[in-house]
């Protein structure tokens, strides 16, 4: 869990507008932001003063070792000056301590909050994670399936947050989420729900997958494990330039007009599948599909098997012209739309005008 109490002492910025209206408000900022200067002025004397000390007394220890080592002068003189000296090193360790401590007691504020710290700062570094870039489409697809195996569910309650301090405590304690599986499951999600109609769902979601997105290409810049990169995301948006916000902003509209896009591409290829495997469903014994031998019917052939009327479609092809009846009436046949055994009458008609087409071409 991250200690938010580190934030109970950052000290107000110069631009609030709390003050008196009978106050002289910019000569009261001036002097909070000057006192403010002032205390870390003292502060930074007070740490070069003792770094100066530090390095003067380890340079007398470093010579006196050296001497000792070495059996120069006066050896027990040496020792003797040696031991006070290490008596000062733990003197010097207390006094390091206590200014660490004061200088952590006092307020953040703008000038100091993106300072760097006194002495040195110690980073865990996360275990390192095979890098997306480099695997295989195989091995994507691989890990991809297992993630969402193991995270699906918390995948879907990142996607479902809303504030920014919630995302971050959200990802820092379940780190193995920041990671480029979360954005392309996301991504996936906001296809389907746009798919499904739930715009507003989709629109909240695409936002936590941009912020997914940045923390990932954050990590890229820097060369470093995306999981190091969460809380320096989520305190910059909060925190960041209005260009910067809306930029931002601009992200999530480009990405979520490519989702409604990209839905609509989805539904119209599953659309078109599903018209193509209904023609394949329909076709005839003679490879034909009925639906479109009927479209290029004469409307009067139509009327005929739009009524089922046997007799009447009899009387239609008696009196077609014998070639163009015959065509018709084969591609019926082939595809469906007509059963030949149905009506025996038929039947002979066609077999008749078949004959007659041969007579003639002889």
């Amino acid at each position: 869990m991250v200690d938010y109490s580190k934030w109970k002492d950052i000290e107000v910025s110069d631009d609030e507008d709390d003050t008196h209206p009978n106050i002289d408000t910019p000569s009261l900022f001036r002097w909070r932001h000057e006192s403010r200067m002032i205390r870390t002025e003292e502060m930074q004397k007070e740490k070069e003063r003792f770094k100066s000390k530090k390095i003067e007394h380890q340079n007398k220890l470093k010579d006196i070792k050296e001497k000792v080592a070495a059996g120069t002068g006066d050896i027990s003189a040496l020792k003797k000056q040696l031991e006070e000296l290490e008596k000062q090193d733990v003197i010097l360790k207390k006094e390091e301590e206590e200014l660490i401590k004061k200088e952590k007691k006092m307020p953040w504020n703008v000038d100091t909050i993106s300072q760097p710290g006194f002495a040195k700062t110690i980073i865990n570094k996360p275990k390192p994670r095979p890098k997306y870039d480099e695997m295989s489409e195989e091995e994507k697809e691989r890990h991809l399936k297992e993630f969402i195996l193991e995270n699906k569910q918390l995948v879907k309650e990142f996607g479902m947050l809303r504030k920014y301090d919630d995302s971050k405590r959200f990802l820092m304690d379940h780190h193995q989420l920041v990671c480029e599986e979360t954005a392309n499951y996301l991504v996936i999600w906001c296809i389907e729900l746009e798919m499904e109609e739930k715009h507003d769902l989709m629109e909240h979601v695409a936002h936590q997958t941009i912020c997914m997105q940045y923390i990932l290409e954050l990590s890229r810049q820097l060369d470093v494990d995306p999981r190091s990169c969460v809380g320096s995301f989520f305190t910059k948006i909060q925190v960041c330039e209005p260009d910067y916000k809306a930029q931002f902003h601009m992200e999530i509209d480009g990405f979520k007009n490519r989702i409604r896009k990209r839905a609509q591409e989805k539904i119209a290829a599953a659309l078109a599948e599903q018209e193509e495997e209904e023609r394949k469903a329909r076709i005839g014994p003679g490879g034909l599909d009925p639906v479109e031998v009927f479209e290029t019917l004469p409307k009067e052939l139509q009327e005929c098997f739009e009524s089922r009327n046997v007799q009447k479609l009899q009387d239609v092809i008696s009196n077609m012209d014998k070639t163009e009846a015959a065509y018709h009436m084969k591609r019926c046949v082939d595809s469906g739309l007509w059963v030949a055994d149905a009506s025996k009458a038929a039947s002979d008609t066609i077999e008749n005008e078949h004959h007659d087409i041969k007579e003639e071409h002889k």
